[in-house]
């Protein structure tokens, strides 16, 4: 069940399933906890599974002021303060990765070992780039309140590989990997996916303050990179380039494209779990 923490003067939703070491999963960009949720049944087997809304998403609160990539990753360490959990694994996909890399060069002492999921180390725009891929989220919230049914279609061809959207998409009740169908996602993003404009402007300036690139040779946890060749979102080099730097970090690839989690799952579960029982 969800649970609400009050810290670093926000409110934080957030859920615990399962016993054994601590295992943190972080969302991306204007998502939601329940993302991980079908993961989440099969990490809960073997460790304590720790997922949580950001600041500005799902039903955590949304402030109006700005905040920078730092301070979520302070909310995060809070939340296992909160929980009096001293140390624990972190993964987090594209957004949350970037979280994630935060967490590990602030609070090295609370972190075991690393995953990182389609994310970068700086941001790969320019300031022209970064504005369209700003109005573009802000056009898609504009499209989601007219249209639901259709901005959630929009999305998902973005983030699944092409054969992977056609059979959802003709097939929307179709049960994937005996986990979800495209209804199940439709579902969430309808009524988790609660980041309004603000929130997504907020975000975004949270993203402008992330540059670990000089300091990705200071992470000694043993780190798990992953991404998808055809991943159109954060591009494979990204992760290539987080694999260079960090010295304790080895590279998975993955077949397919940004939500490589849901459309490989259980080949994410195994390289998951494989990692982790290292």
């Amino acid at each position: 069940m969800e649970d609400f923490a009050n810290i670093n003067g926000v409110k934080i939703c957030f859920q615990v399933q399962g016993e054994g070491y601590p295992l943190v999963l972080l969302h991306g960009f204007a998502m939601y906890k329940e993302f991980w949720k079908w993961h989440s049944q099969e990490f809960s087997k073997k460790f304590k599974v720790i997922t949580l809304d950001l600041r500005g998403c799902g039903c955590s609160d949304h402030p109006s002021e700005t905040y920078s990539m730092e301070t979520l990753a302070d909310d995060v360490k809070s939340l296992l303060n909160y929980l009096d959990i001293e140390r624990a694994h972190v993964g987090g996909h594209s957004f949350g990765g970037m979280v994630a890399q935060q967490f590990a060069l602030k609070h090295p002492e609370h972190l075991n070992k690393l995953i990182l999921m389609s994310t970068f180390a700086n941001i790969p725009l320019d300031k022209s780039g970064l504005d369209m891929y700003q109005r573009s989220q802000l056009s898609f919230y504009d499209a989601k309140v007219k249209n639901p049914e259709n901005a959630f279609w929009v999305k998902m061809k973005q983030r699944f590989s092409r054969n992977f959207f056609k059979d959802m998409n003709q097939n929307p009740q179709k049960l994937h990997h005996d986990m979800f169908t495209a209804e199940d996602l439709m579902h969430l993003e309808a009524t988790k996916g609660t980041s309004k404009p603000q929130d997504i402007l907020n975000q975004i300036y949270a993203i402008t303050t992330h540059n670990t690139v000089d300091c990705l040779v200071n992470i000694k946890n043993a780190t798990l990179i992953l991404t998808a060749v055809k991943d159109r979102i954060i591009s494979a080099s990204s992760c290539e380039l987080l694999n260079e730097k960090i010295p304790t970090s080895e590279l998975v690839m993955f077949k397919s494209s940004h939500f490589f989690m849901l459309e490989e799952a259980p080949d994410f579960i195994s390289e998951v779990l494989n990692f982790l029982k290292q």
